[in-house]
């Protein structure tokens, strides 16, 4: 099994609804986003998948939450924008845009700070 990963950031506002503490609040974060993306067999040209493409595809979705107040955003209306529900929104998004028959995101990190992430995959 070959496995590709990007990185790749945005910036943006949110706050936790329902929560007791300092996330509350309206703040923002420079969120750090690693994408993860597995194959078993390269193609002829030696390549699981091109990581300009990859970079491109990730690009598009994150520019949806680029320097946005995240709860305004419908993907974020009835959950919260929190850390773990990004990395799976990003995820389920690539899911669109990246995945083939032989190719296949698996597993979407955010980092909201230097020691602080979380990660979505499914099985």
């Amino acid at each position: 099994m070959y496995e590709l990963k990007i990185s790749s950031q945005f910036a943006a506002a949110h706050h936790l609804r329902d929560f007791e503490g300092g996330c509350e609040k309206l703040h923002g974060h420079n969120w750090k986003i690693e994408v993860f993306v597995t194959g078993k067999e390269l193609g002829k040209d030696g390549l699981l998948m091109d990581f300009r493409l990859i970079k491109e595809k990730t690009k598009k979705v994150l520019d949806e939450l680029d320097h946005k107040f995240l709860n305004e955003l419908d993907a974020f209306k009835t959950i919260n924008p929190s850390s773990e529900n990004i990395a799976c929104h990003i995820f389920k998004s690539l899911l669109r845009e990246l995945n083939k028959e032989d190719v296949k995101v698996s597993k979407v990190t955010a980092w909201e700070s230097d020691s602080a992430c979380a990660s979505y995959t499914e099985p």
